[in-house]
Formats: structure tokens, C-alpha cells, sequence
């Protein structure tokens, strides 16, 4: 549901335009260059510490359903024995810290391969490019690659230049970090983002039977938390395009740890190149993506690349995107030739989006609680004149009857009865335990309208209800739940209503427009789309609201809201585009029923509900979202 002052739920990632000004403003002192670079050799280039960034406070979004995961792969080039140079991975950090806030940064994980030989020497260079984040407490993961330590060990090798640098002694100072095996090559990380607790595994270059256990048991200490698996080799792509495969050590990872625990649903790995990636189902039948990054043979040593994983769990969305802030940061600034070709990857295996249904994904260690019902008393707010629910246990899937009566559950005697078009089908109209999530009810009606011929049933208030008279002059909220079929036609089914007001505009004296329209409709376009038309007591003819256009066998809610001055509609608590600036006071009424899923043209029954409604609730005032069903 979109918030009470319509404001995005979270910080949005920017744009692509606005995403590249950023770079090439915003990083240029993250990699600016001594003078006169433009002809010297990248290895000139010193970053200009940004002592503003350093020092202000880490605080990524914890809720936003929209955060980043940086990851940086084989930097062993840019530290290789007496061939140092730290300024493309200090630039790489300093773009975690120039953008934490826009692009929502929870987390970096260094894939290994930090350095060429193992060296302290050049270890000491690299971990003094990571006092960046440390200065700031900003949450990272590093594993061994093979060479950073003695390649036919494990993880019992025992002390080395990359533990006394990287080791639990330093991570434990970062707010993330969750534990780490009693050798330290292994460690585990946790941050909060998309309002849920995301796991790092970082295992090392070969863990041992001990590291396995060790990790196995740091998933059951989390049984509801997602689990990112990096480590430095495990899957390889034989080409550029080509799908990643396990390589042989992958396939004991994928044997031993992966496959058997669900909650593994990311792993990302360097070693290999070109960079590619494969989705492999787990023992529970579910996929695992398995992402192999790597830019070491690539010009400069790959510049410390960084690949930007931007999950978005409200578009059920990983976005990625390959760059080089060291090359980026001076794109303003005269590039050597094969400079310019490294400042971001396009490629289909460098930048792409990898779909994730996370709520399904997830169900199987953590599924999202179902909502239950609510008891209608809870939904007679102040101001409630009706209020209609199809949930009754003694009517489960089936034919409504025709002499079916839906009560005013508001005690305001605005009870429904059912009406059909001769001819039609008995279970034109029909019970449903389908419904919205967050419908109070859990029940509907089905519609089975269509024409032509016109067929179909509906429901209408009898003719003394007293919402016939209603006027609304102090304002009102409609609101109802509706969803459309997959065989929903616009040829067919265009233009049936959710709920309207009998009575034509020619009739209640309005003089613009056309007079054969209802006085009020809240229809269903050929969009499809909703349309809320209706006179107000102030306007000589209807004023339109419409909404974006409406998946099929989606549930959605709307609402429309009058403050006696302007009418606003809002689909799933979002206030949408198409709202007129219009002054609306009241509906004009003939004093004549309410109908609901049926549309009326010059007095006549013209179209019919195809699909479902659930709850429908009327309130003479204006609501704000926090007052609507779904909240």
C-alpha cells in the first residue's frame, strides 16, 4: 500500500540519466587525478580522500524493498608484489560511500583474489584501501582466493598475511558481522534491508569438512533468513554467452551444502572468466542462481570493477549492472583508448535483470503470514452508511440462489437483493473464497456478465434504502475489491460496473454530456481500466477520475474519495494520475437504487460484471489511505 502522503516507500534507485550524471560528478573525487593525467598512465591516478563522506554516519534503508548489493571481484593485479596500486579499489569504495544513500548500499562482498602472491606486503596495500569502510563501519565480506593463501589447503592452513589482515579480528568491529569458523577463513554476515534479515556465507577457497559443518549450522541458527553464498570458485563459463556450469569443487559445494539447503537462492564467485551465470534447481525444487564475476584479464586488471546487484522486491527484481567508478569518476577528463571502453559492461552477462518471485521463493523457510479475516465491526468506522461482505461460511463455492439477500452489515438497512437478465444461466452469479489479501472478508461474488446478448445477474439496493437518497454534500469514500478474469474480453465485457447509482444525467436536469449516462458509475473500461464517473451537486454533467489500466487475475482495491471540495481515486492506496482539478461537492441522485456489477445506459441495463467483488464499503467523509480496508 502506498503511504498517506503518496511519497515512494523507500528511496528509489535513480534513473539511467540521472544515474550517469552522478558518476561522472559525484565520483570524480573518488578517482581524481594529479595533474596532468590526461597524458600519464592510469597508474598515475591518486583518489582525493572525500573526508565528508568518511566521516558522516552509515545508515542504509532497513525497509525499503529496494536496496543494493555491491560486489567486487579479483583485484590480484593491482597488488602484485612491487606492482602496487590501490587507487581503482579505493575509488571502487568510495562509490559505496559517495552513493550508501541513493542506491541504498547494505552491503560489499570481495570475492578473493584481494592480491597475486599472498604477500603481507601487498596485503597491507589493500587492506589500507578497506579503512575506507572501516572509518565508516560499512559492511563488508572478503574470502580467500588461491592466491591469497597456499592453493592446496584448506582452511586449516593456520596463520597467513590474508587472516592477519582480513581476519574476524578486524570484521567483528563492522555492525554485520555474524561469526566466523574457530580458524577465521569462514565467516558469516548479517544486514537488515527490505524490512527482512539477508545472510552473506563467505566460505573460503577450499573449506573443510569442519568449515561445512560450521556453515550448515549457521543456517539452522537462521532458519528464516535468505543465505547469499560467495566464495572464490565454484561455477565457470567456458565463453562469452555461454552458460556456467559447476566446476569440479563446485559440484562438491552444490553436493555437500547448496543443494540441500533452500534458503541458498544467490551464490557469486570470481576465479574464472569471461563472467557468466546458470540457474540450477535445488533439492526442493526451487532455483539457485549461481553468478561467476570476474574482470581481472581485462585492461588494467579489471580497474576493480564492481558489480551492482539492485534487488527490488517490489518489482520482484535483481538488477545488475557492471562499472568501473575508477574510470568513471574521471569520464570527463581525456580517457586512453582502452580507458574508454572499461567504464561500464554491457554485455548480456555483464548487465541484465534476473527475475525472483521472492515471496514465493521464499515460502518454503520463511512464508509471508496469511491475513485473516476481520470482524465487520471493525470496519464500521465513524461515518459508515453501508457496508456489504460475501463471506458467509454457509455459502462456499456455488450458485447464488435467486431469492439471495446480502445484509447492511452497517445496520443501516441497505440491504442487497439479486436480479438476473431473462435467460440467464443460473449461476450467473456465484460464491467465491477468493479474495484480496488484505480484504477484511474472505469471500466474493463471481459476475459471469457479458453481451452480446446481454446476460448476467446482479445486485441492487431495494427501492426505500436509505443510501437511494444519500447526497454526500460533506464528502465520501467508496471503496471496493474487484478482479478482473484472464478471459476477460473488452469485445465482451467492457464497461460492466462495480457499483453505480440508477437514474440518467438527462433526467436529474444536468445539461453537459451525454444525458443517457448514469448519474454515477464506477465501471470497468476496455482498458481494462476503472472509470469513476459522477455528478456532483455543484456541475452541470459527470466528472471523470480514471485509473491506470488493471491486470487480469490480479485482486485489486480502489478507492474514491471526496472531500467535498475534489474526488480522488486510489488503486491499492496509491493515488493515481488522472484525477481532476474539478470543485465536486456531493452526487446527484434520483432518489433510485444502487446497483452492484451493473451498468446502465439511458435507464436500461446495458452491461454486467464479468468477474469478482469482494468487500464494498461506503462512507459519507473523506478517508485518508490509513482508513481504507487494506490497511
Amino acid at each position: 500500500m502506498c503511504s498517506p502522503l503518496h511519497q515512494p516507500d523507500g528511496p528509489l534507485l535513480p534513473g539511467a540519466s540521472r544515474r550517469t550524471f552522478l558518476r561522472a560528478t559525484a565520483l570524480t573525487g573518488a578517482a581524481t587525478a594529479a595533474t596532468g593525467l590526461a597524458s600519464a598512465t592510469p597508474a598515475a591516478a591518486l583518489p582525493q580522500q572525500n573526508t565528508g563522506a568518511v566521516t558522516a554516519g552509515w545508515r542504509p534503508d532497513p525497509e525499503s524493498p529496494r536496496f543494493t548489493l555491491v560486489v567486487m571481484p579479483d583485484t590480484q593485479y593491482l597488488f602484485d608484489g612491487a606492482s602496487i596500486d590501490k587507487a581503482p579499489v579505493e575509488a571502487s569504495l568510495r562509490y559505496v560511500l559517495d552513493h550508501g544513500r541513493d542506491e541504498n548500499i547494505v552491503f560489499l562482498s570481495h570475492l578473493g583474489d584481494l592480491t597475486e602472491s599472498g604477500q603481507a606486503g601487498e596485503f597491507a596495500a589493500i587492506g589500507e584501501a578497506f579503512e575506507l569502510l572501516d572509518r565508516r563501519r560499512v559492511g563488508y565480506s572478503v574470502v580467500a582466493g588461491n592466491h591469497d593463501i597456499k592453493s592446496s589447503t584448506d582452511d586449516q592452513r593456520g596463520r597467513t598475511p590474508y587472516l592477519d589482515t582480513f581476519g574476524p579480528q578486524r570484521m567483528r568491529r563492522l555492525p554485520t558481522f555474524g561469526g566466523a569458523t574457530p580458524d577465521g577463513y569462514n565467516t558469516y554476515h548479517l544486514f537488515r534491508a527490505a524490512g527482512r534479515e539477508w545472510l552473506v556465507l563467505a566460505l573460503d577457497w577450499r573449506p573443510s569438512a569442519a568449515g561445512l559443518a560450521w556453515a550448515k549450522d549457521v543456517i539452522a541458527q537462521h532458519p528464516d533468513t535468505p543465505v547469499i553464498l560467495t566464495t572464490h570458485e565454484l561455477v565457470y563459463a567456458d565463453a562469452d554467452g555461454d552458460e556456467a556450469e559447476l566446476s569440479g569443487h563446485g559440484k562438491h559445494l552444490w553436493d555437500e551444502l547448496i543443494a540441500g539447503h533452500d534458503q541458498i537462492f544467490l551464490t557469486l564467485n570470481g576465479h574464472y572468466w569471461p563472467a557468466g551465470r546458470t540457474t540450477v534447481k535445488n533439492t526442493a525444487g526451487n532455483d539457485v542462481h549461481l553468478h561467476i564475476t570476474n574482470y581481472q584479464n581485462r585492461y588494467y586488471g579489471g580497474s576493480a570493477m564492481i558489480r551492482l546487484y539492485r534487488f527490488d522486491l517490489a518489482r520482484n527484481t535483481i538488477d545488475v549492472e557492471t562499472i568501473s567508478p575508477w574510470i568513471l569518476g574521471r569520464a570527463g577528463e581525456r580517457l586512453n583508448d582502452l580507458e574508454r571502453g572499461e567504464i561500464e559492461l554491457t554485455g548480456p552477462q555483464d548487465r541484465f535483470a534476473v527475475p525472483i518471485d521472492f515471496e514465493k521463493r521464499f515460502a518454503g523457510f520463511a512464508p509471508v503470514p496469511v491475513r485473516g479475516p476481520r470482524p465487520a465491526k471493525q470496519l464500521l468506522i465513524p461515518g459508515t452508511v453501508a457496508y456489504w461482505r460475501f463471506d458467509s461460511p454457509s455459502h462456499q463455492d456455488g450458485s447464488a440462489d435467486a431469492g439471495l439477500r446480502v445484509p447492511d452489515l452497517s445496520g443501516h438497512r441497505n440491504d442487497l437483493v439479486r436480479e438476473a437478465v431473462p435467460g440467464s444461466a443460473p449461476d450467473a452469479l456465484r460464491w467465491s473464497t477468493a479474495h484480496h489479501p488484505d480484504q477484511p472478508g474472505h469471500g466474493s461474488l463471481y459476475f459471469d456478465g457479458s453481451k452480446p446478448p446481454l446476460r448476467g445477474a446482479y445486485l441492487r439496493t431495494e427501492n426505500n434504502a436509505p443510501l437511494n437518497t444519500k447526497t454526500f454534500r460533506s464528502g465520501y469514500t467508496i471503496e471496493a475489491f474487484l478482479r478482473l478474469p484472464a478471459d476477460w474480453d473488452a469485445g465482451r465485457n467492457a464497461w460492466g460496473a462495480v457499483l453505480g447509482r440508477r437514474g440518467t444525467l438527462g433526467a436529474a436536469g444536468k445539461t453537459s454530456g451525454d444525458p443517457e449516462e448514469p448519474v454515477a458509475t464506477l465501471s470497468v473500461s476496455d482498458g481494462p481500466g476503472l472509470q469513476w464517473a459522477a455528478a456532483p451537486l455543484n456541475q452541470p454533467g459527470a466528472v471523470t477520475n480514471w485509473s491506470h489500466e488493471l491486470l487480469r487475475e490480479r485482486w485489486w482495491h480502489v478507492a474514491v474519495v471526496n472531500d467535498d471540495k475534489h474526488t480522488t481515486m486510489y488503486v491499492e492506496g496509491c493515488m493515481v494520475a488522472r484525477n481532476p482539478a474539478t470543485r465536486t461537492t456531493g452526487l446527484t441522485t434520483l432518489g433510485l437504487p444502487w446497483l452492484l456489477g451493473a451498468y446502465e445506459y439511458g435507464g436500461r441495463l446495458d452491461q454486467l460484471m464479468h468477474g469478482w467483488l469482494g468487500d464494498i464499503r461506503i462512507v459519507e467523509r473523506a478517508l485518508p489511505v490509513r482508513d481504507f480496508m487494506i490497511a
